[in-house]
Order: structure tokens, then sequence, then C-alpha cells
């Protein structure tokens, strides 16, 4: 049975029209003769939407019971005996309730597409798993509800349904998204302009990576080697050098010039001697790349120009930047066209830019020596030989006398010595042989024969060859330990380059691993610790590793891409065992984590043997007082001075009750004894009896609390406490006359509660220090407690996993904001 088609419309946040598109296509696939039918569609009350139902087949919800709440689902098994041609399936990231058929609403959807079913179906950006933590950082909600990568990127089309921030504030506004009652609270919170704002740049950008990676796949799979100018890439390559800045800024001028262009830097670590002139050279270069917007690649070949290329095809660039050699003309022509000719030769229909820089041309250095005597050095010093050698006898012949035999020996003397530095042993052989032959016929009597008369000629030629053979030894020596040195500074750099990514504030074991990927050219590199995979780069394929390289004993890194020659793996080695110390500081710092707690527990315990010593003094001192008096034989009182005695100690032991119970549980929370039984609670089945119990009516505390508010995942003995104490923290600093507000509101899956006063308030800077405990921000009267109410309440919101944040009112005063996960609603869920 052929697979069906998945298409999901992605938006940048809620009430962009993302179901109301999807029903929209339904309308129309359905007016061209389509089956499409409804299988699970979220109006959450919106008018517009609901309308865009009229006319199209709804599948039956099933209901679903779960801790005494009815839920309603998505009919699966309805759906599938159905079997439309298209099904219409809204919240890809919905959770299913418990004891439906599959947990997540996507695998109900992979079970359509297996049985041959297209699916229309919606995401929000801050459902997706890797961007899960980007959005909470930009919004400050945390998404519980997610959609791994995977599942998105094997759509077979993903859209996105674009709206701007502003309008889409204006729809909020006039109440096309939310009830009145939780518009206020939406537009402060979530639906900030600058949250909007980024939300829609996180969807469009990752819909756009989405589409590069899509045209890398087909140009992979159709064998495509030639550039797609679908946007500029400009790719400038640094070899560390002075020049590397002004290419930087060539480069991003290049990619400024059309829209959407991308800045690359590459650096190739090889043998040819392409490193950093002086220390930190290319970190700083790095450093311009980034604030320019640019990325920074490091990548390993050796042949640069090589690497270069197909590092600039790999990344379907259109333009690469190059420096102008720093080398003159003589150099130059001693030891080949260099590494930017090459470029030009092998970039194809890559534009290339040769930029020229202060530092082009630079002084007379012998031919570069890095790495051992390739077969190209040695054919450069055969050819020197060849043609210096004539070149030098015709200059000798044509200027000699018969005194000038001692400069003709040392002339081809010196031939010989250069030939060997720059092709070696059997390069300096042959010009030392020549050499000997050619001053023996026209220089050594009898002159125009390749007689030796002399027995002294032959001792000067096998001279030549000895000179020849040890000249060439120490050339040989001197590459050896130059490509040794060479290939350790390659090593230093990436390693540097690796920890410098770490000491950036980069996540330590994802930093590793990209930076290996990146160094050695691999397809992917995964770090997995048995079954868990704790970091990757690239993608795998699921083909199996090529390589596997244990990480101490916790651990094992699989490479996927070629075979690593064995310096590689030696250089694999050192960066495994920095990985195996990333692991290790992990676990001290979930270590000292624990122990922060602990610490802190102690602090705490001599704050309360403190507090004991004063505060408590005063009730207990009281009460002792009046009983005493009570039970004293020799004074005679009255019975309204029994009455007054008897009511001071109550009051007293009141006092000294409700502080020993904050203490207790103040000593609860610290220790992480404290109980909490989480269930589905309505918000004014806790508020009223908290009212009652600060005895609160109308004239003190004004509500508005929707009916329609959904309830809160809390314990709701522990919600009550912690808004009498609110509440009574409150009423305390509101003027005379002037009422507490309690309001409701939802949005993105939470509940706030709002407890407000309009007194003098608290500097922002000072809201943190509220919730200290026995901190009362100035009181000294010793009447209001231990200072525990604040820091009591947001114990018990942290316990229930909400928070307690104190804002600004408006118009003066202090407002303390619950902020508790919704609870199971038969009708209302976390909007999309």
């Amino acid at each position: 049975m052929k697979r069906g088609r998945l298409r999901v419309l992605l938006g940048a946040a809620p009430g962009v029209g993302k179901t109301y598109t999807m029903l929209e296509e339904g309308r129309r696939l359905r007016d061209e003769g389509k089956d499409v039918v409804v299988a699970v569609v979220e109006t959450h009350g919106r008018a517009a939407t609901a309308v865009m139902l009229d006319g199209l087949e709804v599948v039956p919800r099933v209901s679903v019971e779960h801790r005494g709440v009815e839920l309603t689902e998505m009919d699966l098994a309805g759906v599938l005996a159905r079997h439309p041609h298209i099904a219409l399936v809204d919240e890809l990231a919905h959770t299913n309730a418990p004891g439906s058929l599959c947990e997540k609403r996507f695998q109900d959807v992979e079970a359509l597409l297996d049985a041959g079913i297209d699916v229309i179906s919606t995401v929000n950006i801050q459902h997706i798993e890797s961007l899960n933590d980007v959005v909470q950082q930009i919004t400050g909600v945390p998404q519980r509800e997610t959609l791994p990568d995977s599942v998105l990127r094997k759509a077979d089309q993903v859209e996105v349904v674009d709206l701007a921030p502003q309008a889409l504030r204006d729809r909020l506004a006039e109440g096309h998204i939310y009830p009145s009652a939780r518009i206020d609270a939406a537009l402060s919170n979530y639906f900030r302009l600058g949250n909007l704002t980024a939300l829609r740049e996180l969807a469009l950008l990752w819909l756009a990576d989405e589409v590069d990676t899509a045209l890398k796949t087909y140009r992979t799979e159709h064998g495509i080697d030639s550039k797609w100018a679908a946007r500029e890439r400009v790719v400038v390559a640094l070899t560390g050098g002075p020049e590397g800045e002004t290419l930087i800024r060539r480069g991003a001028r290049i990619a400024a010039r059309s829209a959407g262009g991308e800045l690359i830097a590459a650096h190739v670590i090889n043998q040819d001697g392409l490193s950093a002139p002086h220390p930190g050279a290319l970190a700083t270069q790095r450093a311009l790349v980034e604030e320019l917007g640019g990325s920074y690649h490091q990548v390993v070949g050796n042949d640069t120009s090589r690497a270069l290329v197909d590092f600039a095809r790999a990344t379907n660039a259109t333009q690469l930047v190059i420096g102008v050699s720093r080398r003159n003309r003589l150099t130059a022509a001693l030891s080949g066209p260099g590494i930017g000719a090459t470029i030009v030769r092998e970039s194809g229909d890559i534009d290339v830019h040769i930029v020229t820089h202060s530092a082009a041309g630079g002084k007379f250095t012998l031919p570069p020596l890095g790495g051992a005597l390739t077969a190209r050095r040695r054919l450069v010093g055969l050819s020197l030989a060849l043609i210096g050698g004539p070149i030098l006898t015709w200059l000798l012949v044509s200027i000699r006398t018969p005194a000038s035999i001692t400069s003709d020996v040392l002339s081809y003397q010196l031939l010989v010595v250069v030939v060997a530095l720059v092709g070696g042993l059997w390069p300096a052989l042959f010009a030392a042989l020549l050499s000997g032959l050619t001053l023996d016929f026209f220089f050594v009597d009898p002159t125009n024969t390749i007689t030796i008369a002399d027995p002294l000629h032959a001792i000067a030629l096998a001279l030549y060859l000895v000179n020849a053979v040890l000249v060439s030894y120490v050339v040989d020596q001197a590459a050896r330990r130059t490509r040794t040195a060479q290939r350790s500074a390659a090593e230093s750099e990436l390693l540097a380059t690796v920890a410098g990514s770490v000491v950036r504030g980069e996540d330590a074991l994802q930093a590793l691993v990209t930076r290996t990927q990146e160094a050695f050219g691999l397809t992917a590199v995964r770090l997995m610790a048995g079954q868990q995979l704790l970091a990757e780069a690239g993608e795998t394929a699921d083909e199996a590793p090529a390589t596997t390289v244990p990480v101490g004993s916790r651990a094992v890194l699989e490479l996927y891409g070629p075979d690593l020659e064995a310096s590689e793996r030696r250089l694999l080695t050192v960066i495994a065992i920095q990985i195996d110390a990333a692991l290790e500081h992990t676990d001290l710092a979930q270590t000292a984590s624990k122990i922060g707690p602990l610490a802190e527990a102690d602090r705490m315990r001599s704050a309360l043997l403190a507090a004991v010593g004063h505060d408590l003094r005063r009730p207990l001192a009281a009460a002792t007082t009046a009983i005493s008096g009570l039970r004293a034989t020799d004074v005679d009182f009255s019975e309204s001075d029994r009455i007054e005695l008897l009511a001071t100690a109550g009051e007293s032991l009141d006092s000294l009750a409700a502080l020993v119970t904050n203490l207790l549980d103040v000593s609860r929370l610290q220790a992480g004894a404290l109980a909490v039984s989480l269930s589905s609670v309505d918000v004014p089945d806790v508020v009223l009896p908290a009212l009652d119990e600060l005895g609160l009516g109308p004239a003190t505390v004004e509500l508005d609390l929707p009916s329609e508010l959904p309830p809160v995942l809390a314990d709701s003995g522990l919600l009550q406490r912690a808004i009498v104490n609110l509440l009574a923290n409150a009423t305390r600093f509101s003027p005379p006359g002037t009422p507490t507000r309690i309001a409701g509101s939802e949005f993105a899956g939470a509940v706030q509660i709002r407890v407000a006063d309009q007194g003098p308030g608290i500097p922002a800077d000072r809201w943190d220090d509220v919730f200290i405990p026995f901190q009362r921000l100035g009181d000294t009267d010793n009447l209001t407690g231990l200072g525990l109410g604040l820091a009591l309440s947001k114990g018990f919101v942290e316990g229930m996993g909400g928070t307690l944040e104190a804002e600004d009112t408006p118009g003066g005063g202090l407002t303390m904001v619950i902020t508790l996960p919704a609870g199971p609603h038969p009708q209302i869920e976390e909007p999309v």
C-alpha cells in the first residue's frame, strides 16, 4: 500500500490562522472532488474557525475518562475505518489523554499515513523539540508538549502560515483569538511585540534551513555538482595571515549585495604551512566573522586548494574570496603557481575573487618545505638540474680563463647544493653526476672528452656525490621535522578551537562533537552512552558507523564517513580524552548542584534558630503571663479582667501555633519533604475558602475569575495556603477603602492567578528579596510574624510545578502572579 503524504502548516504563534487555513484547504479539496474528513480540529471558541467546518464531514471524537474527568480525543480507529483520501488533523504536537491508542497525536498521524491516508496538520514553532528551549528563553513560557524534529523533517510539505506581529496583536485585541478576560494577560505576556517578532523570525529561519537541506539532498541524489545560486553564499578562505580581516570585510560586502546573502569563513588545517603567523589571529578573525553575521568552519585536507573548492561546492557557494599570494615572484617561480591559481583553475562555475592586500608579495624565502619531499618537489629539483646545469655551463664557458677552474668547480658545487635543498637525494645525485661529467668534459684537460686521466678527477666526482648525499640527508631530516611540527601545530590549532568553543559558553559535549565532525570532514558524529544519545552532529542516514572510539568507560564516539589516517586517529584520541573530561565535569556539576541545597538548608536552619529566639518569645511570654495571672490566688480578678486575660492567652497561643506551623512548613520545603498531591483544581474552589479564612468580603476584595477559566494542576491545600498568604499581605498594604483584586487568565497552557494591591509597591530591584525567608523589607514592628508568608507561598507554588513572581500594578502597587499548568479539561486545551 502506498504511504500517505503529510502536509504541515507551521505557525509562529497561536492565532496566526493555521487551523483556518487547514479547513479552507480542506474545503477547496472537497470542492475538487476529493474525499476529505475532519479527523480532529480545535476551534478554541473562535467563530471564524467554527464557520469553516460547515459542509465538511467530521469524524466524531471518542471519549476517554481520566481521573474522573471525561476528555475527548481523535477517534483513530474511526478514521481508519472511514479511510478517506485526506484527513485534517489539528495540533500535531498534542498529547493524547491516558488510555488512548497512541500517546501522542503525531503517532496517530503516522498510523494514518501508513494506511495510505494523506494528512494535513498544524503545529506551532514552540512545539518543535530542538527549539523548545529557545522559545522558552524568548517568551519565558515553558512548552510541555513537543514534537520530535524528525517527524516534521519527514513531512512531504511544510508551509509557514505567516502574519505580521502587529496584525496578530490587533486580532488578539479585537477578541478574535481569546475571550476578553484573557486579552490583557496575553498582550502583556506571550503576545508582546518583541516575542512575536522573534518567533516569526524563528519560524521563517527554520523553514529556510529546511528548504536549504532539501535542496542539498536533491543535488546530492541527482549528482549535481554545479552551483545553484538560489542565494548568494560567499566563502572566504582564511590562512590566519594579516590579510584575513580585509578578506572577511570584502566577503561581507559581497554577501550583503543580495537579499539573504550568507557569509561563510573557512580555514584549512593541512600540511602545507597555512598557520597563523602570530597567536590569536584566527581567533580574532573568527570573532569578526561572527560579528558580521557569518559562520566559521575548519576543514582538514592535505591539498588546500582542493579542500577549499570541495568545501565551497558542498555549501553550494556562489563566490569564493581568497587573498593574493604573500610570496614574491621569485618564490612563486621556484615553487609553482600556488594555491590561488589552482583554486581559479578548479573552481568551475564558482566565481573567485582574488583580493589584494598590504601583505601581498612579501620578502624572498626559500620554497616552503612543509611536508615530506613530494614527487612535485623532486620534479622541481630535477628540472632545476636539467635547466640550471646547461645555463651555468654556457655562462662559465663564455667567461673561461686558465685560472678560473676553482670558481668553475665551486659554481657546480653550488648548483648541486641548491638542487639538493629543493629536490632531495635523487635530483641531487643526478645534478652531482651531471655536474662532474660536465666539468670534466668542458673544463678539465683533455677537454671535450669524458676521459678521467687523473685519479684526482675521479676523487672530485666522488666528492660531488658525497656532498649531494650529505646535503640531501639534512634536507630530508629537516622536511620530516617540519612535517611533524606543522602537523603538531595543526593539531594544537584544532584543539585550541575546540577548547575555545567550550570557553565561549557553548555546550561542552555538543561543541566537541560538532568541531570533530567539521575538522575531519565526517558525515556525522554521535556520542553514545549505551543506547542514550548524548550529542550528535550531522545526519547518519541510519548507516553503520565507520569508526568507533571509546570515551573512557562511559561512552563511545561513533564516526560516520571516510576512514581516518593514523595521525588523525591519534588526534581523535586526544579529543576523546577531552570529551571524557567534559562528561566528568558534567557529573561533578550535578554533584555540586545537589550539595547546594544542603548548604542552603544549613543556612535556613541557622536562620530558624535565630528567629525562634526572637519572634517566638513575644507570644510565648504573653501567653505565659496571662495564664500565670489567672492561676494566681493572691489577686482577685474581675470577670472582665479574666475574659481579657483569656483572650490574650488565646491570641498569643494562636499566633504561636501559626508561627510554628510556618516554621515547620519552611523546614519541609527546605528538606524537600513537602507532600504534594496534584489534581485538577478549579480556581474559585480555592479562592473562596481563602477569603472565608481571612474574613474578607466584597468590600475588601474584587474578584475577576472568568467562568471559562480552566482548572489548574495543583494541590488544593497548598494553593489555598499560598493565596491566603498573598491576600493577607496585599490587604495589609492596600489603602483604606481600596479593594484588593484577584484575577484569573489563561494562555499557552498555563493559568495565571493575580493578587494585586494598590499600595506603595516595591522597587523592581527588590522584587526577589520579598521571597527571602525572615525578610520584612524594613518592617521592624515585630508584629507581622517571621516574614515567611511570601517565602512559603513561593515554595508551595514551585512545589506544584508553578512559579510565583512579582510585577507592578498599573497605577501603583504590587501584583503577585501565580502561574500553574492548566489541568485536564473536557473542552479547553492548550491553544495552538
